[in-house]
């Protein structure tokens, strides 16, 4: 017999609710102070945020794809210079590339983990690439002692795409730390504030100070323009509701670790599991699974009053978008694109509810 409570997939309101009396706080203090941007609240959040990722410097800006486009133009690469990328990646991660007069050089991920394949990186370094851009997917951080040694090697940047990582870590070393980190705070992620905003991480005083000046018209004092800049500014009122959940970002990820475990240990081997390998700490921002029918096994959830999602259905080098950018085919991207589900694994949701997803789901025959 069917539950007839429906599990949503995601929930906003729900999601938040445990912290409205702090954001209503928060707002009065806000609108009170008569200052709406650039002021005591993203100072703040830039401060705390440095210290939760162990960097030096935040310059928070207006969404993720900002942080990823200036923390590309920060670096002042040549038109037409080579970044490699992920070719499973969000199409958001290539716009940024492509925005800057860029190339995308694409890399197969690795099938497991479904980060980027280090021993496929090298293959694709030529005298025009500059840097790689790699994307700790689905909320678990790269291999990076490859990849840092090979931007070593080349005397490549790293870019890291954390949009759905915060607070993972490699080896005990937050994501973000690793080179320039570009953050989105888009409403679902794990911190996620309520409307756009992102951040951008670094240790570089020189690339602190070029983004502080392209997210504000290039100006670094009022009226005085020295870089072709942006208006990207991270809203003063989505600072301090980032703040608010900043200080529960821990339990956030703890709660969304436990009921991981429960998928890991109890969901059925007939479908295939994130692997979460030694000295990675997963944030599993998205609990993904593979199955060969996964269009019909989400109908059949649906069904059972559950929802799940896709992430992605179509691959980069599908996108209309990218016809004439991107060429050649991509099979272990598409495999990943075809098979891919999303469960249920909200801060809001129960122990009950991942139950239930699991029994329905193991009961499943294609």
């Amino acid at each position: 017999m069917k539950n007839i409570n429906k599990i949503e997939y995601e929930n906003l309101k729900k999601l938040n609710q445990v912290f409205f009396q702090e954001y209503r706080a928060k707002f009065e203090d806000f609108i009170e102070s008569g200052w709406y941007i650039l002021g005591e609240n993203v100072r703040q959040f830039e401060d705390s945020f440095s210290k939760f990722n162990n960097v030096k410097n935040t310059v928070g800006v207006a969404s993720g794809l900002d942080a990823l486009i200036l923390s590309l133009k920060a670096f002042g690469f040549e038109k037409d210079s080579e970044v490699i990328v992920p070719s499973n990646t969000y199409i958001a991660t290539i716009l940024s590339i492509v925005s800057n007069g860029l190339k995308p050089v694409l890399v197969e991920p690795d099938i497991e983990t479904y980060n980027i394949d280090p021993s496929k990186i090298e293959e694709k370094i030529n005298n025009k690439t500059k840097a790689i851009m790699i994307v700790h997917l689905y909320g678990q951080s790269c291999d990076m002692r490859p990849i840092v040694e090979l931007a070593n090697k080349y005397d490549l940047e790293i870019i890291e795409d954390c949009a759905q990582a915060h607070g993972a870590t490699y080896f005990n070393k937050k994501v973000g730390s690793f080179g320039i980190g570009a953050f989105s705070f888009y409403p679902t992620k794990n911190l996620g504030a309520l409307g756009d905003a992102g951040a951008i991480t670094t240790n570089n005083e020189i690339l602190k100070n070029k983004i502080l000046k392209l997210r504000n018209y290039g100006s670094g004092k009022k009226y005085y323009n020295e870089e072709i800049g942006f208006n990207s500014r991270l809203d003063e009122i989505q600072a301090g509701f980032l703040s608010v959940k900043l200080k529960y970002l821990d339990d956030i990820t703890k709660h969304k670790r436990d009921l991981a475990k429960i998928y890991l240990e109890c969901l059925s081997d007939k479908y295939i599991k994130p692997v979460e390998k030694r000295g990675y700490k997963n944030v599993y921002h998205i609990f993904a699974i593979r199955h060969p029918q996964r269009d019909r096994l989400k109908e059949y959830l649906v069904e059972q009053n559950i929802n799940t999602e896709l992430h992605y259905p179509i691959p980069p080098h599908k996108q209309k978008a990218m016809k004439g950018i991107i060429k050649g085919e991509f099979p272990i991207a598409q495999e990943i694109h075809d098979t891919e589900l999303s469960l249920p694994i909200s801060y809001h949701h129960t122990k009950d509810d991942i139950y239930r997803v699991i029994e329905a789901m193991n009961n499943y025959e294609k």
